[in-house]
This record gives C-alpha cells, structure tokens and sequence, in this order.
C-alpha cells in the first residue's frame, strides 16, 4: 500500500464537506489514507473506532455522499479518482472486485452506485467541456475505456434527469419534515441514507405520504402544536409508514350523536 495520499480541494474545501462536523471530516482522512489504491477499504467500522471517531461520523460521510458502503461492509471512497491520481504500472487492484463492478463512474472520476449523484459540483452547459460531456462508464473488468457514453445520447440525459429528480425529491422530504417539527433536524443524516435506500417510486411515495401525514396529524392532534408525539422522519421511512398514507386520511369528527 502506497504511503502517501492526496486530496483534492475541490472536495475538502465545499460547502458539503465543511458543514460536517471535524470529527466527521477527520475521518475521511484517515479513510483515505487507510484505502487501497482504488479507493476501496475492507473494515471501515473498526477504523472510524480506532481514529476515535462514532458510527454516526460513519454514516453521515455515507449519506452526504463521501463515500459508499456496501451490504458486504467495504466502504470505498466515492472521489477517490478526483484525489488521487495513480499510474497504472504502479497501482495495485482492488481485492474488493465483487463490489467494484457495481460502480460506475462519472465525468469527474467519482464513483457512482445505482442512481446517486456526483458530490462535486458539475459545470453548466456552457462550462461544459467535449470531456466533460462523456458520460458514465461501467467498471466491469473488460469495460474501462470501451463504452464511454456520449451525453448526447438519450440514456445519458435520462440518468442525469434522474439524480436531479432523486435530490429534489430528497430535499422535499428532509425540508418538509423539518418545517413540520424541528426534532427531526436531528435525524436528518439517518433519514437521508433510509432514503437512498428505496426504490425510485417508493421515494415518490415517501414525498407524497408526509404530506398526507401532516395534515392528518395536525387534524388529529390540534394541541400538539410542537408537534412532539409525532412520527420522526427516518422512523417514516424505516417502518413504511409512509405506504400507509398513500391518500388523504380523513379525520371523523366527534359530534353528539356520535362519530359521523
């Protein structure tokens, strides 16, 4: 394993990464030195508890998008390209292969799994280099440098459509839950990666059944004005009840002859 390791500015000095608390940052610089020279680390976990970080610093780098985690446990560095740059008579491959070819990158460099987006601002349309506008790659082993996509085919302007859809989407259920109850400031970061967990209709669905759920609680519960018994939003997602309020609830209305 190499002995030194670069970052580049473009990810440690935005507005993404500086928000984070140090300890959060701090341990993207350990991850990354602690990384093979893909970008790739096998035991995550027992390092962030070494470096004296918390699986929450963990699970925050992953759900701003720092780096992604895999049901297998390796975690890999999602701009590992964009800060390191390895010659290839010189760099050792992954071990981590099962999980590499899941990735895909982006015009940047920077890994990309299923529909996430690129933490690294893009330029417009008119910034946009010839470079710039290929497309995303596929890391299988027969595949890097063969099937560049141009982005002026059709399938390439569906993918960024998407990521863009997926984050406006994300922003409206974190920013409504919060407008709702402040509590859920606090959950922000767990709701976000339970988020990225669903399929792209259910997302849909979570947007549509908050709305639902706050009307019906604030009907339900008009003297709960901080609204302190309701659902939190990462407890939504988790539990699904968000299918649950696929459609208005209506409140029935105590009268004295009864419920009507």
């Amino acid at each position: 394993m190499a002995q030194r390791r670069m970052f580049s500015k473009e990810v440690t000095t935005s507005d993404l990464f500086v928000d984070m608390p140090s300890s959060s940052q701090l341990l993207y610089f350990h991850l990354g030195m602690e990384a093979d020279d893909e970008g790739f680390i096998g035991n995550a976990k027992m390092l962030s508890r070494a470096y004296g970080s918390n699986n929450d610093d963990l699970k925050l780098l992953e759900a701003k998008g720092f780096v992604i985690a895999f049901p297998s446990g390796v975690t890999v560095v999602k701009d590992w390209n964009l800060n390191n740059k390895i010659r290839k008579d010189r760099q050792k491959p992954t071990i981590y292969t099962e999980e590499k070819i899941l990735l895909s990158l982006d015009s940047k460099g920077s890994y990309l799994l299923g529909n996430q987006v690129s933490t690294i601002p893009q330029p417009n349309d008119n910034q946009m280099s010839a470079q710039d506008r290929i497309g995303e790659v596929r890391l299988g082993k027969d595949s890097i440098g063969k099937d560049s996509i141009d982005a002026s085919q059709p399938n390439a302007f569906q993918e960024k459509s998407s990521g863009e859809d997926i984050n406006s989407l994300l922003s409206e259920y974190l920013d409504s839950f919060i407008e709702f109850s402040s509590k859920n400031i606090a959950k922000r970061a767990m709701a976000q990666v339970e988020f990225m967990k669903l399929s792209s209709e259910e997302k849909k669905q979570a947007v549509i059944g908050a709305k639902n759920y706050f009307e019906w609680y604030k009907q339900e519960n008009p003297e709960d004005k901080t609204k302190k018994f309701s659902i939190n939003s990462y407890a939504f997602l988790e539990s699904a009840t968000f299918k649950s309020f696929q459609q208005k609830v209506k409140v029935k209305k105590e009268t004295l002859g009864g419920l009507i």
